[in-house]
């Protein structure tokens, strides 16, 4: 591992380094592309985040009932001191008692996770956030991808992420389980600073 690939991997686990990181790399307009073209939010809804981080999400959504999990105390900590009340936070990996044990939820995210988890972790995922959902209920995922022609500087960034598992778009998509309906899935290229995201929503009928 070269020592810039070390370096950015030790600056993004601490929550400071996180967030300059997605300062730099323009994760204002990605959250807001996200909200505005895919989740389209309106104030009630149960919204479920897996993988939370800081839930720094929760700054672009409405009045919402909010609940994140996520492995990282430095992420959760800072989650809890920005939005207090806003939203129920959780540091531990959601696993199928907790989604047993809460409400169903009209929405789950699963942003910039997948691409950290080997294929039967992802699968998992996708089988918590069906049986969280309510029916009609939607799933969002967000990851870097891989994808012939892109611009070589977003190919290398996406190189030096700490997910091993970042993947192509159909590679993403074949992790999607036939219970869920595919409603939407698209790749947007960025150009400042170059990067490629692949953006997928899932339906549960």
């Amino acid at each position: 591992m070269s020592q810039l690939t070390t370096g950015l991997r030790s600056l993004l686990g601490s929550q400071l380094g996180y967030r300059v990181f997605q300062f730099v790399m323009g994760a204002h307009s990605i959250r807001k592309d996200l909200i505005k073209d895919f989740v389209c939010p309106v104030s009630g809804l149960k919204i479920l985040d897996i993988g939370c981080g800081p839930a720094d999400i929760l700054a672009y959504l409405p009045n919402v009932t909010y609940m994140g999990f996520d492995i990282s105390s430095s992420y959760i900590d800072g989650a809890k001191r920005r939005f207090g009340s806003r939203g129920s936070f959780a540091c531990r990996e959601i696993v199928s008692e907790d989604v047993e044990n809460m409400p169903k939820f009209d929405i789950v995210l699963a942003l910039g996770l997948l691409h950290h988890l080997d294929d039967e972790e992802a699968r998992n995922i996708f089988n918590l956030a069906f049986d969280a959902l309510k029916p009609g209920g939607r799933f969002f995922t967000l990851d870097p991808c891989i994808k012939a022609g892109q611009n070589p500087i977003a190919r290398f960034i996406i190189k030096q992420d700490r997910g091993q598992n970042v993947r192509k778009e159909n590679e993403y998509i074949a992790l999607v389980p036939q219970s869920f309906e595919i409603s939407r899935a698209e790749v947007r290229h960025r150009t400042w600073i170059p990067y490629t995201h692949f953006y997928l929503e899932c339906t549960r009928p």
